[in-house]
């Protein structure tokens, strides 16, 4: 039987179980430390994540904050479990594209030729990832965000709904583009950055995640 453990009982949990019931997983059920979950979008909550260690199958993490699912996909990692790919029967996906283990592609995105979407990342519904990007680890476009082509994004980068990056930029390590922000240059600090243009409004993002 093909089994997927889902770690985080929210609402990104309940899109990843979606998907897994798609394409094909035939058991889901969630892992969550808060307590007196039972259940998440009909599917059971079978304990905490201290059992990691004694289940066997195929694992996501479904948390929306990058630096605890790095933390927890790392955890996996060491721990020599597999961390599976979900794409949506939806997406589109193009030629030469490149999917790192734990990522999530949700219904509608495209991600065209030539992309690299890396360990551990988001790519929400109807978001847009063109030709030839590179998008790092544990970062989050997401719903409705669109990145153009040749757009080199770092790792925990959070592209919000509906903001835009425009084609031949680069996105530093860190960075938060709030929703409906449009770069139209390169953004080389970490931060929030909201507007049309975006600016730099803010240190430190992590508030807003």
């Amino acid at each position: 039987m093909k089994t997927l453990w889902i770690i985080g009982a929210g609402g990104h949990g309940k899109v990843a179980a979606d998907i897994a019931r798609k394409t094909g997983y035939e058991e889901i059920a969630f892992l969550d430390d808060r307590d007196g979950l039972t259940s998440c979008g009909g599917y059971p909550v079978r304990g905490k994540t201290a059992l990691l260690r004694e289940l066997d199958g195929d694992f996501i993490v479904a948390i929306g904050n990058p630096s605890v699912r790095r933390r927890f996909q790392e955890t996996l990692e060491a721990l020599g479990k597999k961390v599976a790919v979900l794409v949506h029967p939806s997406a589109v996906i193009g030629e030469n594209v490149t999917v790192g283990a734990g990522t999530v592609i949700v219904a509608g995105a495209v991600v065209n030729p030539g992309t690299v979407i890396g360990k551990g990342c988001i790519v929400n519904t109807c978001a847009s990832v063109d030709h030839d990007c590179t998008v790092g680890d544990y970062s989050h476009v997401a719903v409705g965000a669109h990145i153009a082509g040749t757009v080199t994004v770092g790792s925990g980068v959070w592209i919000g709904a509906g903001a835009t990056v425009i084609n031949n930029l680069s996105v530093c390590d860190g960075a938060f583009l709030g929703a409906g922000a449009v770069a139209v240059k390169n953004v080389t600090e970490p931060g929030l950055y909201l507007g049309v243009p975006a600016k730099k409004k803010h240190e430190n993002p992590d508030s807003c995640k």
